[in-house]
């Protein structure tokens, strides 16, 4: 019988050995389940190619293909993949909208032993939890902005508070991207269904009681959007200021950032995507400090002259809210546990001010 999904802390209730997700590759890349396996019924051409049969040609040569290609790809997947399930493996198995590509899986699973179930309405089911979540319920806990310049190794502040019990979420780590003009990591980012989807079971786990430190953002990170709920909750919550000196953020920013300057083409072509904004004469010096591998000079050019503006900018906007400040003269990782617990206890005055 399938299964209903009702809330998205049901999830954590399930009891199957594994959520099988059967759409494309391409569908799950986009977003899936928490912990889905991608084993699809279609790839993403055949999935093109039965699609186009269906609305051009006609429905039923469009089953009768896709049934083949599906039959195939399971077969391949109870060689491989599936070959050492045992009888007893109980999986959940779902599709797009709980239609035809989960029931045929799933009633393949059934035929060989398995107690295979599918989700009632699949992905679309669960998207719709996570949109309620995210667009239409308030955030679920009180916010406290953790603020900053860049450099002031705000994000290695949050892993730290984390480690310490403090309730954290790492929006830059769910978004995989540092937030800034050279803040792409390797994999690159979600897409914004996928970012939505680790948000939201994020939030899921907050305690309601106790506040939740967040990194200072702009509404987007890279290409992902922060939703509206917690976009308010953010421009309307508490901030603690980390500062360090020029020289300390340049020397940490040179470490942070070390897959970019070991990647001098991409270096090169980021700071001339900053043209537009700055003097030509400005942008050669920094293009002739990333060739001479200049690093912390660059870091200090480029904070001077373009972060640290933009970040005075951004926080002008939120002078009304309370604010503490956090004073760090070093920035390396002894020097970051030992401000540790003045930044606690400015994130719990921040709170109660």
């Amino acid at each position: 019988m399938p299964v209903t999904l009702t809330s998205l802390s049901d999830l954590a209730a399930l009891e199957f050995d594994d959520i099988i997700d059967v759409r494309s590759p391409a569908e799950y890349a986009e977003d899936h389940l928490p912990g889905a396996i991608s084993l699809p019924a279609l790839s993403n051409e055949e999935r093109a190619r039965v699609g186009t049969i269906y609305t051009r040609e006609s429905p039923f040569r469009a089953r009768r293909i896709g049934a083949a290609l599906v039959a195939r790809n399971v077969a391949t997947h109870l060689e491989t993949v599936l070959a050492d399930r045992p009888k007893s493996w109980k999986p959940l198995v779902y599709c797009w909208r709980g239609g035809q590509r989960s029931g045929s899986v799933a009633l393949m699973f059934r035929q060989i032993g398995w107690q295979a179930e599918t989700v009632d309405g699949g992905w679309r089911s669960y998207r719709r939890l996570v949109q309620s979540a995210l667009y239409e319920a308030p955030w679920p806990a009180p916010l406290v902005i953790l603020d900053g310049n860049t450099g002031t190794a705000k994000t290695d502040m949050l892993a730290l508070l984390s480690d310490a019990g403090v309730q954290v979420i790492d929006l830059e780590g769910l978004a995989n991207h540092r937030g800034s003009l050279f803040g792409g990591m390797a994999g690159g980012q979600p897409a914004q269904k996928g970012f939505e989807t680790r948000l939201a079971m994020a939030a899921l786990d907050l305690d309601p009681s106790r506040p939740v430190v967040v990194e200072a953002e702009s509404s987007k990170i890279g290409n992902v959007r922060i939703p509206p709920a917690l976009w308010n909750a953010m421009k309307g919550a508490p901030r603690v200021e980390l500062r360090a000196p020029l020289a300390a953020r340049a020397e940490y920013l040179a470490r942070r950032y070390r897959d970019v300057t070991d990647d001098p083409a991409r270096l090169l072509s980021t700071i001339d995507a900053l043209r537009r904004q700055h003097p030509r004469d400005r942008i050669e010096d920094w293009q002739d400090m990333a060739r001479a591998q200049a690093y912390e000079a660059l870091a200090s050019g480029l904070m001077e002259h373009h972060y640290d503006p933009r970040y005075g900018n951004q926080r002008a906007r939120f002078q009304d809210r309370p604010s503490l400040t956090v004073d760090l003269d070093r920035l390396d990782p002894a020097a970051l546990a030992q401000a540790l617990p003045r930044v606690i206890a400015a994130i719990e005055a921040a709170q109660g001010a």
